[in-house]
């Protein structure tokens, strides 16, 4: 199938730009679920506080928190502000914000990176939590109670509005850091992010007595989170529509390019090369095969590709957001492998059988149409019935087994999906009450392992569709491979413009591929231009091979072919048959009117030289009776006119092409007597500087020829004229007896 897809190469762009796009989509889609976490977190939790290191603090909270922090950490908070001062670079914005803010005792954060404000939030955190918890214990008795169990201070007997950051400040060195221990103690267990989230009540409060809106402050942060999330989805659906437009694109090309070559392929078969395959198998090869691959190129360079991607990425950001629960990605994920192969291991072998039975049911079909008439002359509608049910039924049960299959992977799939989230909800729901992971964090794990439990389907489906289409590769592939066995010669031999249609047989013998004995046996003569050659000879004796030889539609297995002295597989084809007017014995019409039947000779012919070959071939009668004349239509195959002139029009198209060269190849069977001789009449008028082959088993149409070559099991048994031949040869003398009269022979 890997061959096929070298006809992939003229999108290779497309195929590109469909990669970044999806790569793009990839990262867009991954990043919702983040943005959703921190609506959530940050949003309604924190109150859209962002991170715990406050724009702008008052200098009296900044002093209370470096209780909280060690030297070091200490000059890292304190070198994060700046007193704001009106010729501080964002003075105005920050008093828009914050109205109460006084210069010179609040200070306003410095531009910082994010890396420094990640550094700094546990830090920050910790001493704004601190702060925040003594400045309740000071104004709630219980918590009073418990802190001062833990410290040994007493902080329910401090009068009311007393400052207990004062209180602090008194106490000898040793108490002091051990309150500090205490107090930073209670949030160890804590990470960097729960840290954030807890500090940012405090935050919040800060910024409410600098005079902050708060719930202007949530709304502005919400809008803008959902603002990206809502660029990021538009920015999605613009790249799946440019991906199914690029992507369809190529899936058609590809397959156009693909029919195209086949038809080409096939155009170039001989006859030999037509036996290995079926008209059926060759049909479906082109339509339904070509389809899959399309399918799946389309299919693929989404799926394929995509798939991959966010499964990678969800992956990562899942053990971002939570590493203690990638555990149960893991057990969804096996889970749906095992799935997955064993309805793949099951439906395998019927996805490969199924463009078999299309062709079988493609091969009845086509028998029953094209002999509809046999069959109904012989009453076999029962039997031809029965026998398309079966090709029928074979392929609809087959189909049906792979449906049924194939519809249990949803439903199985859903409750994989649904006891997967019902997992993440109830491990998820004891982390957030051990505060160990945020609720937003849990609900963006939750989509994330629907993106990995989705990707690894979508890869899995792939896996499924991939065999049947590699059975339409493998298929395709075959008839593309095919060396035809007659070729152009690398330098073909001109003939010469002087040539008048001399063909020449020089000890020619010949046999079907794989045969073991010849049809043909060293046959010799020469068919010379503005003579008559007959060929003659019984059912079987190789007449029709033998002319079929002079066009190559065989070559010869031994001796040579000549034409106006070159041999016929020194030349190319098209020059070769060009010089040919072939007449076959079965006249093949095809779908269109009578003068584009007969312009396949002649494209150029003009209406006059139309209606004289008609008339010479005996068929301008009938074509004027026909509604429309020359315009009248001719159905596929051209079965709306009788065999005979089916025949006189396949003469016609012929004899537009002017040729030097006529082989009729028992062209003349379907006709009557009377129209036999009027024809041969006009033809020796319209074709006397020609040669002309005749293959025939009527004495009677070719007992006038220049030269008669009789053929009695491939082998030539008399050669000369008729006079000739009844004194030289047996066989001639007994089909001469047994088709004519005494009278007749007088004649």
């Amino acid at each position: 199938m890997l061959r096929i897809f070298r006809y992939l190469k003229p999108y290779t762009l497309s195929v590109l730009v469909v990669i970044l796009l999806l790569f793009g989509q990839a990262m867009a889609e991954l990043s919702l679920p983040n943005y959703m976490s921190k609506i959530v977190n940050i949003g309604i939790q924190q109150g859209g506080i962002e991170n715990a290191v406050p724009e702008v603090l008052r200098s009296s909270q900044l002093e209370r928190m470096l209780l909280f922090l060690t030297p070091d950490e200490q000059a890292a908070v304190r070198a994060a502000y700046t007193p704001l001062e009106p010729s501080s670079p964002a003075y105005d914005r920050l008093i828009r914000r914050f109205p109460a803010a006084v210069s010179g005792e609040t200070l306003a954060r410095v531009d910082l990176t994010p890396e420094q404000i990640e550094t700094l939030n546990p830090l920050s955190g910790r001493a704004l939590l601190a702060v925040s918890m003594l400045e309740q214990a000071a104004s709630d008795p219980a918590k009073a109670a418990a802190l001062s169990q833990q410290s040994g201070m007493d902080l329910s007997r401090l009068p009311a509005g007393a400052d207990v950051f004062a209180l602090l400040h008194q106490l000898p060195p040793e108490r002091l850091q051990q309150m500090v221990s205490i107090v930073r103690g209670r949030f160890d267990a804590l990470d960097s992010s729960m840290i954030t989230q807890a500090a940012a009540a405090a935050v919040k409060t800060e910024y409410i007595a600098l005079g902050a809106d708060a719930q202007k402050l949530q709304t502005a942060y919400i809008l803008r989170i959902g603002g990206k999330m809502l660029l990021l989805t538009l920015m999605v659906a613009l790249a799946v529509i440019i991906i199914s437009l690029l992507s369809a694109r190529t899936g058609a090309g590809f397959a156009r390019d693909l029919r195209s070559d086949i038809f080409s392929k096939v155009a170039s078969f001989s006859k030999a090369e037509f036996e290995s395959f079926s008209t059926a198998s060759l049909i479906t090869r082109s339509t339904n095969d070509v389809t899959q691959m399309q399918m799946v190129t389309t299919m693929g360079m989404r799926m394929l590709f995509f798939a991959p991607m966010m499964a990678v990425g969800a992956i990562i950001r899942a053990v971002e957001k939570s590493p203690s629960m990638t555990w149960i990605i893991a057990l969804g994920v096996g889970t749906l492998l095992v799935m997955v192969i064993t309805i793949f291991s099951v439906s395998l072998p019927r996805f490969q059988r199924i463009q078999t039975l299309i062709d079988r049911l493609n091969l009845v079909t086509r028998e029953n149409l094209s002999g509809i008439m046999v069959i109904r002359a012989f009453n076999s509608q029962e039997f031809e019935l029965k026998r398309f049910d079966k090709a029928n039924i074979d392929l609809t049960e087959n189909s049906l087994f792979v449906g049924r299959v194939m519809v249990t992977l949803f439903p199985l799939m859903t409750l994989i999906m649904s006891g997967l989230s019902l997992l993440i909800i109830w491990v998820g729901s004891h982390q957030v009450a051990a505060s160990a992971l945020q609720v937003g964090d849990m609900m963006a794990f939750l989509q994330y392992a629907m993106q990995v439990v989705f990707s690894f389907l979508m890869i899995s489906m792939m896996f499924i569709f991939l065999p049947r289409a590699a059975v339409s590769g493998r298929r395709i592939d075959e008839v593309l491979r095919v060396e035809p066995a007659i070729k152009d010669p690398p330098q073909p031999k001109p003939f010469d413009s002087n040539s008048r249609g001399l063909v020449e047989f020089r000890n020619v013998s010949f046999r079907y591929p794989n045969a073991e004995e010849n049809v043909l046996c060293n046959i010799s003569f020469t068919a010379r231009p503005g003579e008559t050659t007959a060929i003659l000879g019984g059912t079987g004796s190789g007449k029709s091979t033998l002319v079929n030889l002079i066009p190559r539609f065989f070559d010869v297995s031994e001796g040579e072919i000549y034409v106006d002295g070159v041999d016929v597989r020194e030349v190319a084809q098209a020059d070769l048959r060009q010089r040919i007017g072939y007449i076959p014995q079965h006249g093949v019409l095809f779908t269109g009117t009578v003068a584009s039947n007969l312009r396949y000779g002649n494209e150029n012919a003009t209406a006059e030289e139309l209606a004289q070959a008609a008339q010479t071939a005996q068929a301008a009668d009938f074509i004027a009776e026909m509604e429309g004349g020359m315009d009248a239509p001719i159905a596929q195959g051209g079965t709306n006119v009788s065999g005979g002139q089916k025949q006189r029009l396949a003469i016609a198209r012929a004899l537009l092409k002017h040729p030097p060269i006529y082989i009729f190849d028992d062209a003349l069977s379907a006709l009557d007597y009377k129209t036999d001789a009027r024809l041969r009449r006009a033809l020796a008028n319209e074709t006397n500087r020609s040669t002309m082959l005749i293959v025939t088993q009527r004495v009677s149409t070719i007992k006038h020829a220049e030269q008669i070559v009789v053929l009695d099991d491939g082998e030539i048994v008399g050669k000369g004229t008729h006079d000739q031949l009844m004194q030289s040869c047996e066989t001639y003398r007994e089909m001469v007896a047994s088709q004519l009269s005494g009278e007749e022979l007088l004649r």
